[in-house]
């Protein structure tokens, strides 16, 4: 990724538009002298926000193709830059030769992410929205896509933004104390100082709970689907998968190898994995697939635990599984008289009652059904970052009942604003930069 110096110098160019042949490829050219080259190659005097219909030129003066060009003057553009996009047919050898018409002309290709890394740099948008573009683009929900153009109008950074200024007031109490050392600090100020980092604890609590959907809505969950061999595993893949993902017969241990089926619940998007029955054999094959079972079943974020209801013998889960992540469900309730154990979920994958139910169990387990009220996408960096913030401020209250401790008080709530700005790029390391805007697709 170019320095901060060289990308707001440099003039670059991409396709903006995905590979492949269409209606429409858009190439999109940023920098000082953007107009100057546009006016160039298309021999057209350009007006800002006017789109022209002109040819685009090659240097032997042959026209390579002809099509709206549109000037953004800086800063009300995209990058904060001079930008002129060239909307050409979409054949890739078109967007390829205005590309070589572009570099000829003193442009270079850019690289992943570095239009939005100079909308960031020219402070068009924050960090939290420049991630939000990205996120937008690979939604794969429709719930996903709409909490990701939020975020990207600004909502996250507006909650943090909020924060920020309720620790600036906390933050210039303790340094205004800290500058007069010879003056006891009251126990009215120490009072409403309790009462400002107490409303920021609170505040907190309820944006890390946003924030955590959130990140479940961009990250999606694993779900695993285990259990005995015959316990209708592969069936409800293929249920809830609306599929024939897997093979089903009656043979115990068909499945060896885990099968995946993507989809969404409550808006979620979630991965089934479909996993071998776990039981003791020496079938060496099935017992590798029990060996990937056992780790597919480590790393879900949620595990089905089916078991035969037909079966009189009682099916116990297993010791090695993590109980906080179980939903016990009793298949082929087709077969049994069901009792009124409102604590037992009872499924059939062939009559498919009860599949409602489950679904809506999954739901409410991976908070989708909360997902509607969460106003913005999250990441793990986000969280990670509101949860050091909340610790800072938790130590600094503790603190408050040593008068002798404000420098360490002081330090708390900086250190707590610091990270607050590293969610929103105005405190952000190279490195961190340089992975975010590198997941970018060539030309955003």
């Amino acid at each position: 990724m170019p320095d901060d110096n060289i990308s707001q110098k440099e003039l670059i160019c991409a396709v903006a538009t995905p590979p492949g042949r269409g209606a429409l490829a858009i190439v999109r050219l940023s920098g000082k002298q953007a107009r100057e080259v546009a006016e160039k190659i298309t021999k057209t005097s350009l007006a800002a926000r006017h789109a022209l219909f002109t040819n685009f030129f090659n240097h032997d003066e042959s026209v390579i193709d002809q099509g709206l060009t549109i000037f953004f003057q800086a800063p009300a553009s995209f990058t904060g830059e001079d930008v002129v996009e060239f909307h050409c047919h979409g054949n890739p050898l078109v967007a390829e030769s205005l590309l070589k018409v572009l570099c000829a002309e003193g442009a270079r290709l850019a690289t992943a992410g570095e239009f939005s890394l100079r909308a960031f740099l020219n402070n068009k948008i924050d960090l939290t929205q420049a991630e939000a573009i990205a996120d937008l683009i690979n939604s794969t929900t429709e719930q996903s896509a709409r909490t990701a153009t939020r975020s990207l109008q600004g909502a996250f950074s507006k909650r943090v933004q909020l924060i920020l200024e309720k620790l600036i007031q906390a933050r210039m109490h303790i340094e205004a104390n800290l500058d007069f050392p010879d003056e006891e600090i009251d126990r009215q100020e120490l009072k409403q100082i309790q009462l400002q980092l107490n409303d920021l604890n609170e505040t907190l609590d309820e944006l890390l709970r946003q924030a955590k959907l959130g990140e479940r809505l961009q990250q999606g969950a694993t779900i695993a689907i285990a259990g005995r061999p015959n316990a209708g595993k592969s069936s409800l893949l293929n249920v809830l998968a609306q599929s024939d993902v897997a093979i089903v017969t009656e043979i115990p241990g068909t499945t060896r190898d885990p099968l995946n089926a993507d989809i969404q619940i409550h808006g979620i998007p979630v991965r089934l994995i479909d996993t071998a029955g776990l039981r003791k054999t020496k079938d060496v094959v099935e017992s590798k697939g029990i060996e990937r079972a056992q780790k597919a079943l480590q790393q879900a974020d949620l595990i089905l635990w089916l078991v035969d209801a037909s079966d009189e013998e009682f099916d116990e889960l297993p010791d090695e599984l993590d109980t906080k992540k179980v939903i016990a469900i009793h298949n082929k309730s087709d077969l049994v008289t069901i009792d009124n154990d409102a604590d037992k979920l009872y499924i059939s994958t062939i009559t498919q009652q009860g599949i409602t139910e489950l679904l809506d169990v999954i739901g409410q387990r991976l908070g989708g059904q909360e997902s509607g009220d969460t106003p913005f996408l999250a990441r793990s960096r986000h969280v990670i970052a509101l949860q050091q913030t909340q610790q800072n401020i938790q130590l600094a209250a503790q603190r408050l009942d040593d008068t002798s401790a404000l420098e360490l008080i002081a330090e708390d709530l900086r250190s707590a604003q610091q990270h607050l700005n590293e969610i929103t790029g105005e405190f952000s390391s190279d490195e961190l930069l340089g992975k975010i805007f590198s997941e970018f697709c060539i030309g955003k």
